[in-house]
């Protein structure tokens, strides 16, 4: 069994890096109290077919990202998974276990009415195309879509919310419903942040390697003493949106000890990105990351009193009133 990150497996109660999810597939926060296409916790049904129609049309709002407006459905829908690129992008490609960054709508095939959509909120779903993670209909849909695209796809039951249905959402075990997703960007394991070298020139800070090939950076701890109080500065500047303080954030990291540079917790070692709100995280990561940009590698030199204090997980390696340095890839936000 693979090594969970520390952001998940820290004891309830403390403040942690964050205190969500019970598996290593990551963790995806919901996008809002509507309901998103998170998956329902049923067991996965076999793998639909997959066919070219019916599909309503989208009558207005074509064109990628901006908000569309889907015809009700006509006749019956297919019992099988319709799916149609509207929009072909000319992107990198979506592996089923991405994570992918989409604005989205979702609507009933026999009314027509809009349960969800992220373009009024002006905030893209993040979120894992695994199993367990989001309903099938999106994993077998969206795998292998080029980012960029468009696609609009109908979901029976079967791949969708089951014969439960989503009381939340107003919709009913045996409603079909209609996606209209446009894909924006992907991320897996070999991601990295793509930012502008920013020099390192304090000899008393730790030194981070600048590669963007998905590997993890090295990590150069000074001998010297820790600063007293929190540091947070570029490694590689990107150009994305500033991250806020009730943003979730995806992201590869590395964690060393100050004392001795031993390593203890990383994304790269388990070959497995890591989503978490900053409102669920030790201080130091959230006062660290807040105001920086997406796309930009940060170095992070937490105190104890911002971080694991007195009281570090257990088996995690970390000792009491440990100084933390991270590396953390920021790739996306929500």
């Amino acid at each position: 069994m693979r090594r969970r990150s520390l952001l998940i497996a820290v004891p309830a109660g403390l403040a942690t890096l964050a205190a969500c999810g019970d598996d290593d597939s990551g963790s995806s926060s919901n996008a809002s109290d509507s309901a998103s296409p998170e998956a329902s916790g049923t067991s996965a049904p076999p793998p639909p077919k997959i066919v070219d129609g019916p599909l309503p049309a989208i009558t207005a709002g074509t064109k990628f990202g901006e908000k569309p407006t889907v015809a009700k459905g006509s006749g019956e829908p297919s019992k099988n998974l319709a799916v149609k690129t509207v929009v072909a992008g000319g992107g990198k490609a979506v592996a089923e276990n991405d994570f992918i960054s989409a604005d989205y709508l979702g609507q009933i095939w026999q009314s027509a009415k809009i349960f969800d959509n992220s373009y009024d909120r002006k905030t893209p779903i993040l979120i894992q195309l695994a199993q367990g993670s989001i309903i099938d209909g999106w994993r077998y849909a969206l795998t292998g879509k080029k980012t960029g695209s468009r696609v609009e796809f109908s979901v029976p039951p079967t791949w969708g919310y089951g014969e439960q249905g989503s009381e939340q959402a107003g919709i009913k075990g045996d409603d079909t419903l209609v996606f209209v997703v446009d894909v924006q960007d992907t991320f897996n394991a070999k991601s990295s942040a793509q930012g502008k070298k920013v020099p390192q020139d304090d000899a008393a800070l730790p030194k981070v390697g600048t590669n963007t090939d998905g590997k993890a950076p090295s990590i150069e701890v000074p001998d010297a003493d820790a600063p007293k109080k929190l540091v947070a500065e570029y490694v590689l500047e990107g150009d994305g949106a500033e991250v806020q303080a009730q943003n979730s954030v995806l992201v590869q990291y590395k964690g060393v000890l100050w004392d001795g540079g031993k390593e203890f917790d990383s994304t790269y070692g388990r070959k497995q990105l890591t989503s978490f709100s900053l409102q669920q995280v030790v201080k130091g990561w959230a006062q660290g990351l807040t105001g920086k940009k997406v796309g930009s590698r940060v170095l992070i030199v937490i105190p104890p009193d911002l971080g694991y204090g007195d009281s570090p997980p257990e088996g995690s390696g970390i000792k009491k009133d440990s100084t933390l340095v991270f590396s953390v890839d920021i790739l996306a936000k929500m």
